[in-house]
């Protein structure tokens, strides 16, 4: 009932069958739902009606990813992922226009870290049991599957001269990457070593859009990582650079304090407890 050929999956022919019943054309149809799909995208990038936009982002983009067919992969299913947890979400944000403009606030912010505790918990699944099935093959060990998605057609950027060249690093690569997406649920919890893992994990992606073509899966999966794990990311750099901050503020206090009594003393003619400090 819920396999892409279910009655029960939106897709894109049951906007044409209803533009039918209506009297317009199958490509005004799709047209309209492209502009649409746009359309929301837009309002969600910028924040203004949040809500109502992600709800259609994520029904049009699930429509076009189960027509699709053997033409949709694995960056459709991800996408979707992202737009039917960010349609549930808390909505809108803080820096959105709805915000800024309406002063509209989200009724149940509450909600915000149950689902991105489930967005946590779904991307540990799926980082697992990738890294778990390529650990089972030795075309990861190896490197000889790295190999195979460098030289394939259309992901063939770089020329087969320079990978001979580097093609001791194959199998350190391979063997990175399955470490990485196997431990992906035990390290990325820890505080010593989630920014550790979340940013080889990023660095991870941002290799194969450079290496592959795979710009678009490759920033969706460092904007899924980001939604689910950079906050913590962020805050613990603001902290660190507020701490430093701070240390600088009371640093040059105290020197000015110290100068001040010293100057005090000058003018009594006796020493203070500061100059002794």
């Amino acid at each position: 009932m819920l396999s892409l050929e279910g009655p029960f999956v939106p897709r894109l022919g049951w906007l044409v069958t209803l533009g039918a019943y209506f009297g317009v054309s199958e490509a005004i149809v799709l047209s309209i739902a492209w502009t649409c799909l746009l359309a929301a995208g837009g309002s969600l990038l910028i924040g203004l009606l949040c809500r109502s936009a992600a709800i259609l982002a994520w029904f049009l983009h699930l429509c076009a990813a189960t027509s699709g067919g053997v033409l949709s992969y694995g960056v459709d299913n991800f996408m979707t992922i992202g737009l039917f947890y960010l349609m549930l979400s808390p909505l809108p944000d803080r820096y959105s226009l709805d915000r800024q403009l309406r002063g509209t606030r989200p009724k149940t912010p509450q909600l915000l870290g149950f689902w991105r505790r489930v967005l946590q918990l779904h991307l540990c699944v799926i980082y697992f049991f990738s890294g778990f099935t390529k650990c089972l093959g030795s075309g990861w060990w190896d490197g000889s599957n790295l190999w195979r998605a460098l030289i394939r057609p259309p992901a063939n950027i770089i020329a087969p001269e320079q990978l001979v060249r580097l093609k001791y690093l194959f199998p350190i690569a391979g063997v990175f990457i399955c470490i990485l997406e196997a431990g992906y649920p035990f390290f990325i919890w820890g505080r010593r070593t989630r920014n550790i893992w979340l940013i080889c994990i990023c660095g991870m992606h941002i290799a194969i859009g450079l290496t592959i073509g795979m710009y678009l899966f490759a920033l969706i999966m460092i904007v899924l990582n980001a939604a689910a794990f950079g906050p913590s990311f962020v805050f613990r750099v603001h902290g660190f650079f507020s701490a430093a901050n701070s240390r600088k503020r009371g640093s040059s206090r105290s020197g000015s304090n110290i100068g001040s009594s010293r100057s005090r003393a000058g003018v009594s003619g006796r020493p203070t407890v500061s100059e002794f400090a």
